[in-house]
């Protein structure tokens, strides 16, 4: 008989973390070019929207913020080879990547250079809706908080993504609801959490027993991936709790 998977176990199925950004990084330095081409991709995806919204509260208009956002990552990250340049000991690669951004934003004098700053059909499309206009939130950061705040957003918005794919996949349809309720939407709401009697109530839940078991297997499992998903961008194993830490202050504080 196949063993079952227990997927609340830190770190996968061989008990390490996913290969990190920085460890593709390092990979992709003698890479091939379309190896090098899809991690950039893969860190625009993912950088973006923190990157565009630091541009927006620098001062920076719509169109002008994506152009800059475009620039940085085609001439710089690629350019540049700031990839190649890159180093896990320098820690947490936001950080990393912010310093680069700052260094570029200083020597760009955009009148002379926007039309080399966009290559033809640009290094992936930014022109669609996703970009949209800077976060309510975002509105009274400053352009460093702002970066952060979009970021810590954007990774958590993931994460839950990924567990409620996981509770589908898994035929916890409703586990996935009693945690939403319990957790994820007093969080985003700011409001009381309803009682397990009520959630019983509401999803047809035998006891509050069996519904905070429930919860608690989702909440195990959002850690897990949580973590994963931090410690790809940090620079080793004793750095992920802070940046957990750091990461729910940045949502706190917004």
């Amino acid at each position: 008989m196949t063993k079952r998977h227990d997927d609340t176990s830190m770190g996968g199925l061989d008990g390490s973390f996913a290969k990190t950004p920085w460890g593709q990084i390092v990979g992709a330095r003698t890479g091939a070019k379309g190896r090098r081409r899809a991690l950039l991709e893969d860190l625009l995806r993912r950088y973006w929207k923190p990157v565009y919204c630091y541009l927006r509260r620098k001062g920076h208009e719509n169109e002008p913020a994506k152009d800059l956002a475009q620039g940085f990552f085609h001439e710089v990250v690629l350019g540049r080879n700031l990839i190649g340049r890159a180093d896990p000991a320098q820690g947490r690669f936001r950080t990393f990547l912010l310093a680069a951004l700052d260094h570029y934003l200083a020597g760009v004098h955009r009148a002379q250079t926007a039309k080399k700053r966009r290559p033809a059909g640009g290094v992936l499309r930014l022109d669609g809706g996703d970009l949209g206009d800077v976060p309510p939130p975002c509105k009274s950061l400053t352009p460093e908080e702002a970066f952060h705040h979009v970021w810590a957003s954007t990774l958590l918005d993931g994460v839950l993504k990924t567990v409620e794919a996981m509770c589908h996949q898994n035929g916890q349809e409703m586990h996935w609801q009693l945690f939403r309720a319990r957790v994820v939407r007093p969080i985003m709401e700011n409001a009381r959490p309803p009682s397990l009697k009520v959630l019983c109530a509401r999803h047809g839940v035998a006891d509050a027993v069996r519904a905070s078991s429930m919860i608690l297997t989702v909440k195990r499992r959002f850690q897990v991936v949580l973590r994963r998903e931090v410690r790809q961008f940090v620079g080793s194993d004793a750095e992920v709790d802070g940046e957990i830490r750091e990461l729910i202050g940045i949502v706190s504080r917004s």
